[in-house]
Order: structure tokens, then C-alpha cells, then sequence
């Protein structure tokens, strides 16, 4: 996890130096000084990745170094089973397309079809990690 944190504290630090930059530049170049949307979008978005950063290194301090964390690891110790992956569930298409749905709904504002767009998602999102639960003592 050090890895990953490495490159969200970079995005941040470039987030934020580009944050300085813009506000200078735009403070300087235009008549109505400092433009203040580009300038804490920036810096929420340096923020963001910094949260993420300091996310993943709190996770790196708790848990074994995984193979991606050591310079002299080869290709072959990451070797083995990730997980399980459903090799043929619709359930993604439907999370898509309610997502979809919800994105149009929202774009037009129509209430009626974020409610519908919503419920469809819930379901779908359900359908998706539900799809292979089989109940309390079944194994």
C-alpha cells in the first residue's frame, strides 16, 4: 500500500502547487483578481488525494508488505489467487445502466425519475453482492 499512497501524495502535491499557481497567475492577469472556483477546485482536489494518501498509508502501517511494497520482489511472488470473480453476471450491466438512468434523471431533474433511477440502482447494487450469497449456515 505504500506505493499507492506514494502516488496519491504526489497527485496532491501537484494539486496543490498547481492551486498557487493558478491563483497567482489568475490574480495577476485578470482585472477581477484571484478567480475563486479554479482555485478551490484545486485545492479540494489536492485535499482529496491527500485524504486517500493518508488512507492507504494508515492501511500500509497495519497490514504484512505485500510484493508491490519491495524493490527486489519478482513478478512471481504476487503469484496466486486474487479472489473470486463472478465469470458471467449480468448484475454489472444493470448497475451501469441504473446508473445511467440516475446520471439522465439528474441532468433534467426529473423527481420522478431519480426516485425510479434510485430504486433500480439499489436493486441492482443488490443484486450484485447478494448474487452469491446463499444464507446463514450454507456453505
Amino acid at each position: 500500500m505504500k506505493v499507492e499512497a506514494r502516488v496519491f501524495d504526489i497527485v496532491a502535491i501537484f494539486g496543490f502547487v498547481v492551486a498557487i499557481i493558478y491563483a497567482v497567475l489568475t490574480g495577476n492577469m485578470t482585472e477581477d483578481g484571484v478567480e475563486p472556483i479554479g482555485t478551490v477546485a484545486l485545492i479540494l482536489s489536492g485535499g482529496l488525494a491527500l485524504l486517500v494518501g493518508s488512507y492507504f498509508r494508515f492501511v500500509a502501517r497495519r497490514i504484512e508488505p505485500r510484493p508491490e511494497d519491495h524493490e527486489d520482489a519478482e513478478i512471481s511472488d504476487g503469484a496466486g489467487d486474487l479472489g473470486f470473480f463472478s465469470p458471467g453476471s449480468y448484475w454489472p450491466v444493470g448497475v451501469a445502466a441504473a446508473a445511467a438512468l440516475a446520471g439522465v434523471a439528474l441532468a433534467f431533474f426529473q423527481v420522478w425519475l431519480i426516485i425510479v433511477s434510485g430504486v433500480a440502482l439499489l436493486i441492482a447494487i443488490g443484486g450484485l453482492v447478494f448474487e452469491y450469497h446463499t444464507g446463514p449456515g450454507h456453505h
